[in-house]
């Protein structure tokens, strides 16, 4: 069985203000293209189609299209991450058209997509984000609430999963295999700055070891694409964001995942990269510095860090005349001493010191001599100009 596994699609997300939307719509034309292409019999989404829980209504047009696209050469199965509203995503989900499977109720994550292939059946469960206020009650049953905490209410919900399996080994006699969609932090995992703290009681992770048992596990949440198999000891991947969502993500290499699902033990698991609109860099220097290496990065999404001792004059519009890109701009002075914290303006100061503060304060280091002698000379002028009109 071909299964391709993505997530963290974040439909209707910008990034720094620029519309991804049209990049958006070229990634699902592209995945489209390769679920054809490569003849994949089932498509899983683990979490965070959306970006938001009330999406815009044009990422709401895009999933429902791509779904429908998807679903004409395969099985789609997705559960709802932590920036979906899973009560939303999931309306409906009886009324879809076959092949699409929105895996969004927690009372019903031990009731699997069952797909079968030659080598016997393959049941795919959803875990969608189990927020622990919510999910330890839900998944105590008739006991006492579990512990407030990821690690306890995705435990049992795998608890679930492997009961379920045993169960179906029994009904058939045969061992299925089992693939689980869990939109989680797992330990050991590297995050980076766009995905949402999941932190409950100080604690944002779960223990690896809490999701063994299934034969692939299709995580979704981190944004970086990255193996986790030793840790959780089976196959279990992040297939990470197809686009970046912040420059945090600058080295990442986005990808989707094909996972070839053999006989019981048999996995193998190829990323394939997904098509990136432009790269984004961080450049750090002087604007001289910056300015010169626009004939490398020029076309780049661009975040700019300035040193000039000085604030440069005009220095987003000498940027954006050779970065038509630029996203970010930060001003950090080097080799001048930073104010800590915000200055008070004493009665015995005096105007011009008062204006040397807070140059200080907004620029991130002590004004210049030339600076002071603008201040300075700004003071007097206008202290001359009152002195004339009375």
């Amino acid at each position: 069985m071909r299964i391709l596994h993505t997530s963290d699609w974040h439909l209707g997300r910008t990034l720094h203000g620029e519309d991804l939307h049209p990049h958006q719509e070229a990634f699902h034309d592209w995945l489209v293209e390769q679920v054809e292409r490569l003849q994949v019999d089932v498509v899983v989404i683990s979490g965070d189609v959306y970006d938001r829980a009330v999406p815009p209504v044009a990422a709401v047009k895009l999933l429902g299209d791509t779904l429908a696209r998807l679903a004409a050469t395969a099985t789609v199965v997705l559960t709802p991450g932590n920036h979906d509203s899973a009560t939303r995503l999931g309306f409906g989900s009886q009324l879809l058209k076959a092949g699409v499977h929105i895996l969004a109720d927690m009372p019903a994550i031990d009731r699997p997509v069952v797909v079968p292939d030659e080598h016997g059946d393959v049941l795919f469960f959803g875990l969608p984000y189990l927020e622990p206020d919510m999910a330890r009650h839900e998944l105590a049953g008739a006991g006492e609430p579990l512990a407030r905490s990821h690690e306890a209410v995705t435990r049992a919900a795998m608890d679930r999963v492997r009961a379920k399996v045993t169960a179906h080994t029994e009904a058939s006699g045969g061992a299925p295999r089992s693939v689980v969609l869990a939109h989680t932090f797992v330990a050991g995992g590297a995050g980076s700055d766009s995905e949402r703290d999941l932190s409950v009681g100080g604690v944002d992770s779960v223990p690896a070891k809490v999701l063994a048992g299934a034969d692939y596990m299709a995580l979704g949440h981190l944004h970086g694409c990255q193996d986790l198999s030793a840790s959780v000891g089976a196959p279990a991947w992040y297939s990470g964001s197809p686009l970046a969502f912040s420059f945090s993500e600058k080295d990442h290499r986005k990808a989707v995942l094909l996972v070839e699902l053999g006989e019981p033990g048999q996995v193998e698991v190829e990323r394939i990269p997904t098509p990136v609109p432009r790269r984004l860099t961080e450049l750090r220097g002087t604007l001289a510095e910056v300015l010169a290496r626009a004939d490398q990065h020029g076309q780049d999404w661009l975040k700019a860090i300035i040193t000039d001792t000085a604030r440069p004059a005009h220095l987003l519009e000498q940027l954006r005349a050779v970065y038509p890109h630029l996203l970010h701009t930060e001003y950090a002075p080097e080799g001048r001493t930073t104010t800590a914290t915000t200055p008070t303006v004493r009665r015995e100061s005096s105007p011009v010191e008062v204006m040397d503060e807070f140059l200080a304060y907004i620029t991130g280091g002590e004004p210049t001599d030339v600076e002071h002698r603008v201040l300075e000379t700004a003071y007097q002028a206008v202290r001359a100009e009152r002195t004339e009109a009375s």
